[in-house]
C-alpha cells in the first residue's frame, strides 16, 4: 500500500510538468496536483483517522484502496483539468483513510514498542521505493509517447489486487476495535489535539515533513546554475560525476532514504531512539547549512546527503506516536500525525516559494527558511533526549499493552 500511493504521491513534479503543457495552466494552478492531494489527507487523517478504530482496520483499509482504485480509473476519462483535481483530491482522502487503518494495523500485529517502530521503518521503506519508481514510470511513459494518466490506472491495478489481499487476510483479533471509555467519533480526535503526546510528534512530522519536502521540491530549481536563465539548467557542472548528481540528485535522496529505512529496521532494534533521532536531526541541520554556505558546488553532495539522515525520523515519529496511546486508539491518533504530515508537506515548499519570490525568485532564500525548520527540528529532538518526556508513557502502554517493560 504505502508502495502504491507513493508511486503517484511523489510523481507529482514530473507529473506538473505534464499537466502545463496539456492543459495550458499556471505555475499556481499546475501546484494545486500536489496542494489538493495534501489537503485531502491531511483532512481525513484529522475527521476520518476515527474510522479504523469504530469499524475496524479491515474495513477502513478495503475502505480507503476502494476509493483510491476508483479516482484512479477515473482518469481513464479525466479530459478537464478541473475534473482532474477533483479525483487528486479523491485520491488523497481515500490515502488519509488507508494509511491510518494501516498505520493502527502496524501497531496490532507488533509485540513491543521497538518492534513496532522497526516495522514502521519497514513500511516506510516500501514508500521510499514508490518514491523512486513513480517518477522513473512518468518519464518514461512520456518519452514514449504515452499520456501520463497511465500511471494512476496502473496504481489502480495495483490498488484491486491489494483490495483482494486485504479482504484474504486474517486480522489479530483486536484489530476489529477496542474498549474505548469515550464514544469512537471525531470528536475525540480533536480532543487529541490538546494531548501533548499526541501534538509533541505531531508538531515533530510537521518539521520534518517542512524540510523534507524542501529537497525533493525545491533543490532541482536550487541546484540550477543560474537561477536567471532556467534553459542553462545544470550546463555548468562540468565534471563527469557532478554533471550526473546534478541531474539525479532527487533519486539519488529518495534511494538513500529508502536504504536508511531498511538500515533503520536493525538500528531502532539496539540502538536508544531519542539519541539516534537526535544526532541525526543535527546532521540534516549541517548539511543544509553546509549547502547554504558552500553554495551550489556543495549541495550538490550534501542535499541529497539528507536522505540517509532523514531516513528513520518520520517512521519513528509515527510509531513513537501512536504507541503512547492504546491500541484501541491507533487509528484516531495515527489520523492526527497524518493531519500535522499532509499540513506540513503543503506548507513547507509554499511558504518557500512565497520567500524565494520575494527575493528576485532565487531558491536560496526558499532554503533558508528550510534550514529553520530543520533547527526547530534538531531543538525539539534535543530536547526529546535530554529529558525523554514520553520514556513513562510507553513503559505504561508496554506493560499494559505488551505485558513487558522494555520501549
Amino acid at each position: 500500500m504505502f508502495m502504491m500511493f507513493a508511486m503517484t504521491s511523489d510523481s507529482v513534479g514530473e507529473i506538473i510538468k505534464e499537466v502545463k503543457r496539456e492543459f495550458d495552466v499556471t505555475n499556481t494552478e499546475a501546484s494545486l496536483m500536489h496542494s489538493l492531494f495534501m489537503i485531502g489527507i491531511a483532512f481525513s487523517g484529522l475527521f476520518l483517522g476515527f474510522l479504523a478504530d469504530k469499524f475496524g482496520r479491515k474495513n477502513t483499509i478495503i475502505l480507503g484502496l476502494s476509493l483510491f482504485a476508483l479516482s484512479c480509473y477515473f482518469f481513464l476519462v479525466g479530459d478537464s483539468f478541473s475534473f482532474i483535481l477533483g479525483l487528486i483530491t479523491l485520491s488523497g482522502i481515500a490515502v488519509g483513510v488507508f494509511k491510518t487503518a494501516a498505520l493502527a494495523l502496524i501497531g496490532d500485529i507488533s509485540h513491543s514498542t521497538k518492534e513496532h517502530t522497526g516495522i514502521m521503518n519497514g513500511a516506510e521503506a516500501f514508500f521510499g521505493f514508490g518514491a523512486i519508481i513513480g517518477p522513473l514510470l512518468v518519464a518514461w511513459l512520456v518519452r514514449e509517447g504515452v499520456d501520463w494518466k497511465l500511471l494512476y490506472v496502473i496504481a489502480g491495478g495495483l490498488c484491486t489486487l491489494l483490495i483482494v489481499l486485504a479482504w484474504k487476510a486474517d486480522y489479530p483479533a483486536h484489530s476489529l476495535g477496542g474498549t474505548p471509555k469515550e464514544p469512537i467519533n471525531m470528536t475525540r480526535s480533536l480532543k487529541l489535539l490538546g494531548n501533548p503526546y499526541a501534538m509533541g510528534f505531531s508538531v515533530g512530522a510537521f518539521l520534518y515533513v517542512a524540510a523534507e519536502s524542501a529537497i525533493y521540491v525545491w533543490m532541482p530549481s536550487y541546484l540550477v546554475c543560474d537561477a536567471k536563465d532556467v534553459a542553462a539548467t545544470f550546463s555548468c557542472y562540468t565534471s563527469g560525476p557532478d554533471k550526473w548528481l546534478a541531474m539525479y540528485a532527487v533519486s539519488v535522496f529518495f534511494s538513500l532514504r529508502a536504504v536508511g529505512r531498511f538500515v533503520g529496521i536493525w538500528m531502532m532494534q539496539r540502538l536508544n531512539w531519542s539519541l539516534v533521532l537526535a544526532l541525526f536531526s543535527l546532521a540534516i541541520m549541517l548539511c543544509f547549512i553546509a549547502g547554504l554556505v558552500g553554495g551550489k558546488s556543495v549541495a550538490l553532495y550534501t542535499f541529497p546527503l539528507t536522505g540517509i539522515f532523514m531516513s528513520v525520523i518520520y517512521p519513528t515519529f509515527n510509531s513513537k506516536g501512536i504507541s503512547c496511546f492504546p491500541k484501541h486508539e491507533h487509528g484516531t491518533v495515527a489520523g492526527v500525525i497524518l493531519f500535522f504530515t499532509a499540513a506540513g508537506a503543503a506548507a513547507g515548499p509554499f511558504i518557500m516559494g512565497v520567500v524565494s519570490d520575494a527575493y528576485g525568485g532565487d531558491a536560496k532564500y526558499g532554503f533558508i527558511v528550510a534550514t529553520v525548520f530543520t533547527a526547530l527540528l534538531f531543538v525539539g529532538l534535543l530536547y526529546n533526549y535530554l529529558y525523554n518526556p514520553t520514556e513513562k508513557r510507553l513503559a505504561e502502554i508496554e506493560t499494559s499493552e505488551y505485558g513487558q517493560n522494555a520501549v
